[in-house]
Formats: C-alpha cells, sequence, structure tokens
C-alpha cells in the first residue's frame, strides 16, 4: 500500500486486540442502524394489523442479520481507525437509505421504487462489509476460504430481495402478488438465519469485551429508542400536561427501566463472564448463540411494547376520550406480547450463557399471558400501571431473593472495573509534565 495513496494517508486498518473495547465511530454507526428500529415502529403504528406486524417482523430480522454480519466485521477490525471510517461511512449511508426505504417496501405492489431502493441499499451495505473483510484476511488463505461459506447466503438473499422488488409489480393485477412477495422475504429471513446454524463460519472473537459491549450498547439504543417514539407517537409533544398523561409517561419510563434492569443488572454481566472464560469454538458458538440469535426477540419486543405504550398514551392525551376508558385496539396484546416476547429472549439468553433458569421470570411470564384478556374492562392508565408493577415487582423480588449471588458479582465487576481504571491512570501517568522548579531553588 502506498504511503502517498488515501489508505496510507488515513492509516492503515488496526486488528482488534484481545482486550478492546467499542471506540466511539462504533457508537455513531449504532446510533444510524437504531433509526431503522424508529422507522419500523413508525410505519408499523400508522396501521397496527397482523399484515403490518408481519411485514415489521420480517423486515427487522433482515436488518438485525445485517447487524450481526457488521459486528463479525468488527471483530476483526478497529472501524474507527485509518481509512476503515470511511469505508463505514458509505455503509452508514446504504443503512440509512435502506431504513428510508422500508415504509414502501411492502405498502403497494404497483410500485416497485421503494423495494428496488431497498434492495440496491442492502446490496451496497453488504459489499462495503465483504470488501472490508477481504481486505482484513488478504494475508490469510484459510480465512479467504471461510468467505465460501458466505457466499451463498450473500448472493441468495440479495437475489431473493431483487425478486421481491421486481415480481409483484410485474403481477401486480394478481391477487398472489403479494403472497410472492411476503414469501420471498421470509425466505430471506430462513437462509440468513439458517445459514448460521451450518457452522461458526470461521468467526474469531478475539475480544470478548468488545462483542459484549457491542450488543449491549445496541440493546440499551433500543430501549431508548422505544422511549422516543411513545413521546412522538403518543400525541405527548404540544399537548398540555394533564395528570394522566404525566402519568402515563411516567409509567411508561417505569417498566422501561425495569426491563433494563432486568438485563442489565445481573444477566448481561454474568454473561460476560461467562463468554470471557470460554475459549476456541465454544466462545464462538456462545457468542453466536447467546447475542446474535437470542437478542433478536429482545429487539422485536421492543418495538411491540413500544407500539402498544404508544397507543395507549395517544389514547390517554386524546380530549375526546375518556381517561376510565380501557385500551382500544390491539394496546394490550402488543404492550403485555412485546414484554413476554423480551423477557423470552432474556431467559434463553440467560440458559445458553450461563446454563440456568430465574423462577422469578418463568412466574413473571405467567402473569404476562394471563393478563390481557383479565384487563379488557380496566382504563388504558390502569393497564399501564398493572404491566409497570408487573415489571418492577420482578426486578424488586429479584434483588432481595438473589441478593447474596448479586452481591458477589458485582463485587467482582467493581473489581475488574477498578482494576482496569487503575491501569488507565497510571498509563496516563506518563503525560503528565514534570514539575517546574520553584524559583530561587
Amino acid at each position: 500500500m502506498s504511503g502517498f495513496g488515501w489508505r496510507g494517508r488515513l492509516g492503515p486498518a488496526v486488528p482488534v486486540a484481545p482486550a478492546a473495547r467499542v471506540d466511539r465511530f462504533e457508537v455513531f454507526f449504532d446510533l444510524v442502524f437504531v433509526f431503522s428500529f424508529f422507522i419500523i415502529t413508525r410505519s408499523t403504528a400508522r396501521d397496527v394489523s397482523g399484515g403490518a406486524l408481519w411485514h415489521a417482523l420480517l423486515v427487522l430480522a433482515v436488518l438485525w442479520w445485517s447487524w450481526v454480519l457488521h459486528s463479525v466485521v468488527a471483530t476483526r477490525v478497529r472501524l474507527g481507525e485509518g481509512f476503515v471510517p470511511v469505508l463505514m461511512t458509505v455503509g452508514m449511508a446504504s443503512l440509512f437509505t435502506f431504513a428510508l426505504s422500508l415504509p414502501q417496501a411492502f405498502r403497494d405492489v404497483r410500485g416497485a421504487a421503494g423495494p428496488i431502493v431497498a434492495a440496491v441499499s442492502y446490496i451496497v451495505f453488504r459489499g462495503v462489509h465483504l470488501l472490508l473483510y477481504l481486505y482484513v484476511v488478504r494475508d490469510s488463505p484459510n480465512d479467504r476460504r471461510q468467505l465460501i461459506r458466505f457466499a451463498p447466503e450473500l448472493v441468495g438473499s440479495t437475489l431473493l430481495l431483487l425478486a421481491a422488488a421486481l415480481i409483484p409489480p410485474a403481477i401486480h393485477g394478481s391477487a398472489a402478488a403479494p403472497y410472492i412477495r411476503d414469501g420471498l422475504w421470509a425466505l430471506v429471513v430462513l437462509l440468513q438465519f439458517g445459514s448460521g446454524q451450518l457452522g461458526t463460519w470461521g468467526w474469531d472473537i478475539a475480544s470478548a469485551e468488545h462483542w459484549t459491549e457491542r450488543y449491549d450498547l445496541i440493546l440499551i439504543i433500543a430501549l431508548g429508542e422505544s422511549v422516543i417514539s411513545v413521546g412522538v407517537g403518543s400525541n405527548l409533544i404540544g399537548q398540555p400536561p394533564t395528570l394522566p398523561a404525566v402519568g402515563a409517561a411516567v409509567l411508561s419510563i417505569f417498566f422501561t427501566a425495569a426491563l433494563w434492569w432486568a438485563h442489565y443488572d445481573m444477566i448481561g454481566p454474568a454473561a460476560r463472564i461467562a463468554l470471557h472464560a470460554a475459549q476456541g469454538k465454544p466462545r464462538v458458538t456462545m457468542a453466536r448463540d447467546a447475542y446474535a440469535y437470542c437478542y433478536l426477540p429482545m429487539i422485536a419486543g421492543i418495538i411491540l411494547f413500544a407500539l402498544g405504550s404508544e397507543e395507549i398514551v395517544h389514547q390517554i392525551t386524546s380530549p375526546n376520550i375518556s381517561n376510565l376508558e380501557p385500551a382500544r385496539g390491539a394496546a394490550e396484546p402488543l404492550l403485555f406480547g412485546g414484554v413476554f416476547l423480551y423477557l423470552c429472549g432474556s431467559i434463553l439468553f440467560q440458559l445458553r450463557t450461563l446454563h440456568t433458569l430465574s423462577w422469578t421470570r418463568v412466574i413473571t411470564l405467567g402473569l404476562l399471558a394471563i393478563c390481557p384478556p383479565l384487563v379488557d374492562q380496566l382504563p388504558a392508565l390502569g393497564t399501564m400501571a398493572l404491566l409497570t408493577a408487573i415489571c418492577v415487582g420482578m426486578v424488586a423480588v429479584e434483588v432481595v431473593v438473589f441478593s447474596e449471588g448479586r452481591a458477589v458479582l458485582r463485587r467482582l465487576v467493581l473489581e475488574e472495573r477498578a482494576s482496569h481504571e487503575a491501569h488507565e491512570a497510571a498509563y496516563r501517568a506518563r503525560w503528565h509534565e514534570p514539575n517546574e522548579p520553584d524559583e530561587g531553588e
């Protein structure tokens, strides 16, 4: 590589070190990626129906797999160093374009513009990561051979998305056109997630810290996006701050915070230690199963309960609907079902990483399952209060019941953090200028 070329001026790609952590550019990338979650939520909220939810889940699954492959590339090279951010910016632009085209991907089989833009954006996004991966493994014949395992999935998913964009408009007069489009998208999802089970694809998780932190951050950002979606879509902005509206907003924050606590207080930190302890193929398969697969139902659950919460808060803030009215439409099933799906993903994650099952989570799932038919006559605000009580009650019980194990885990995490911070402080001490001698000495 010439030192006078653009790559030479920007610097070379830097491999990920064993103790590497997520850099700021990766957070920037993830913020753009989570914008697609917001688009999915907003598009589905226009017409909450079974078909709209099915389309939202299809799009989410394709998006998520793209991000999983992005995270695989990020295990090999630092995305914020050298010329890599330039290439990743192209990937972000294609991802942003893909997200903007999603509302039109399923709306009208007579027009191909939206689906074609989505397909082309997807091809660019995948192509950018393929080029970067080829560059990173250019000196490793074994790693280059591993790319053969990517080829069927990459080529197949690309062709299927193009077919989903082109075939339905060509036969828009046929009643089968929407079913063909949906079937092609479903085949993309099956191909992508099925290919992941054929092997570990030559993955190499050099830094377990980087891998776990990256997935933890994307889940946190998704939880934050759900709060934004509720605030933007529920008619809170510009409305007078009535007591029911303020109560609904506070409750939505409380149960979202409880879901954050459910994962990040004990399960997430313990799983991070488990991934650090695993080596070789066990580490790779754990990373794939627990993070690439089990996080998807958690993300899907976040989008579903955001839709339900938005519907309920919008009803509460409406001046034309009594505050004593029960929640209308699909708000209750979406709200309780979204939290149910989130906790199912969390339980699967716990089983895969820690090989344990918390009875508190099982009981909570039972409560969430029986609540929707029992709250039909409960006011909308009461429905949110009940869900909040269930979620907060679960984490409160776990804090009390599992206090001994939690204390050991938190002490271990804090000791590790203190050791790491002390090492960083000692290194940075070398930057301090020596003290100048006082005058007269």
